[in-house]
């Protein structure tokens, strides 16, 4: 076995999630700090006028949660990735795997450029559609447009990440990301804060960032006992394999691309209630939140790619044992951030902007968008054995049904109708997490998830056999 792979089909099952999921974590902290450092520095830095630079925050806020929508459109092939690479290994079919890294990469180069060029003649309607502040807009298109310019990069970064993810090689990753966010911090604060350039210069920062951490793991894994060469003929559609992944994919994709909706639709009624201080506040709380979910969001990938390849080995009983020791570490952590917002939400928004108005705003948001926190360690756990068995279809659903009749609608009635405002948009994440929570865990109790949907298994041979 290859050093850039883990076996997850023996050993102690808590051992092997922490040794996989501390170092992800990890690399999710310094991934989230992109976003977090351009806002930090664009909201104490990026100009002498306090106005100025809360309608300059509120721009990168609204353009890098369209860029997350972009990134989360090809979410499903990497997802699909992660399951069918990591099933591949554990059935022992080396060659298959391969060949699923050769298709994602082909898949995701084709889409790249397409979703690119699609996004940003779409730029200007859609920050409209949102109800962009007028101060904020020109701030909001300029750090769009050259994220976008990037995408290939975003792309190429993720797909790299999903495979390793399956071969259960979480070390490398953190690697790549952290001198990908060393570039980005010290390219922000030259950029923004030496130059002046604002919106446009922490999108710079951040796409140079990306592009070089991408080529850098690229590099690196070409000349590395990796399961694909890089090499040009490698870069192939098999027929089967894409059949496969767009089985898998779509759904998740379709399923992220919902909830980042929901998301976007909260956005433009926070604009439409409170402006650019409205927008800022929810802004600065969104980044705290990149950070708050990680451990549910790295231990959902570590039980992800346990089960994936578990179920491939036909060992069902151990992937489900990861289930609960993944739940019950990351349900720790959940309610120790949940009590650190409770208790410090002012200082925690004042780190990254010390207008009186958007800390009032969003003390408001925070404390009732926090018990979210109480509730996602199980509810991503949970998406993750089920999508390590290959039930992303499920996984859609759910998503999707409480994104659009909890999500939304909570946030309509009681930020708007009700007038609660940001307290009433706040409580409608941990709603529609709630109605996500119940619906994934009677899947997983009503043993459902037990059909492995990709039908990959290794046979007493060990090469691979089809479900009848």
């Amino acid at each position: 076995m290859s050093k850039l792979q883990k076996d997850f089909t023996q050993g102690s099952i808590g051992k092997s999630l922490i040794a996989f999921s501390m170092p992800f974590l990890l690399s999710n902290i310094l991934q989230a700090l992109y976003g977090a450092v351009d806002m930090l520095v664009v909201g104490n830095w990026s100009n002498p006028d306090p106005a100025v630079r809360t309608a300059i925050l509120s721009g990168v806020n609204i353009g890098s949660q369209i860029t997350h929508l972009v990134a989360m459109m090809i979410s499903g092939l990497t997802v699909a990735g992660t399951v069918m690479v990591g099933q591949y290994v554990g059935a022992k079919k080396q060659k298959d795997a391969s060949q699923t890294v050769g298709t994602m990469f082909t898949m995701l180069g084709i889409a790249g450029v397409v979703i690119m060029v699609l996004m940003i003649a779409l730029s200007g309607p859609l920050l409209h559609l949102l109800q962009t502040p007028p101060e904020a807009f020109q701030h909001a298109r300029d750090y769009l447009i050259i994220c976008l310019t990037g995408t290939l990069f975003i792309f190429g970064y993720n797909a790299i990440a999903s495979i390793q993810r399956g071969l259960g090689d979480s070390i490398r990753p953190l690697f790549f990301v952290g001198i990908a966010c060393v570039i980005n911090i010290v390219l922000d604060l030259l950029l923004v804060k030496g130059f002046n350039m604002g919106a446009a210069g922490a999108a710079w920062a951040t796409v140079v960032a990306q592009a070089v951490s991408f080529l850098i793991s690229a590099l690196y894994l070409s000349r590395s006992r990796f399961i694909f060469d890089f090499k040009l003929r490698s870069f192939r559609m098999q027929a089967e394999k894409v059949k496969m992944m767009i089985k898998i994919g779509i759904p998740s994709s379709v399923q992220s691309i919902i909830v980042n909706i929901s998301f976007l639709v909260m956005t433009a009624l926070v604009n439409a209630i409170g402006g650019t201080e409205a927008s800022a506040a929810v802004g600065v709380v969104g980044k705290f939140n990149s950070f708050a979910i990680l451990p549910a969001v790295a231990m959902s990938s570590s039980v992800s790619a346990f089960a994936a390849q578990n179920i491939g080995a036909g060992q069902f009983e151990r992937a489900k044992k990861s289930l609960w020791v993944g739940i019950s570490i990351a349900m720790s952590l959940g309610v120790t951030i949940f009590a650190l917002v409770q208790l410090l939400p002012g200082p925690i928004i004042g780190i990254f902007d010390q207008n009186p108005i958007t800390i009032e705003n969003g003390i408001q948001y925070m404390r009732a968008f926090s018990f979210d926190y109480l509730l996602v360690p199980a509810l991503f756990c949970f998406n993750g054995l089920i999508m390590g068995a290959g039930h992303t279809t499920f996984t859609m659903l759910t998503g999707s049904l409480s994104s659009l009749f909890l999500r939304i609608p909570v946030a309509l009635v009681c930020g708007s109708v009700l007038g609660w405002g940001l307290l009433g948009v706040g409580a409608a994440a941990p709603a529609a997490s709630l109605c996500a929570v119940v619906l994934a865990g009677w899947f997983v109790l009503s043993g459902k998830w037990l059909h492995n949907k990709t039908g990959i298994r290794r046979d007493p041979t060990g090469e691979l056999a089809e479900e009848k």
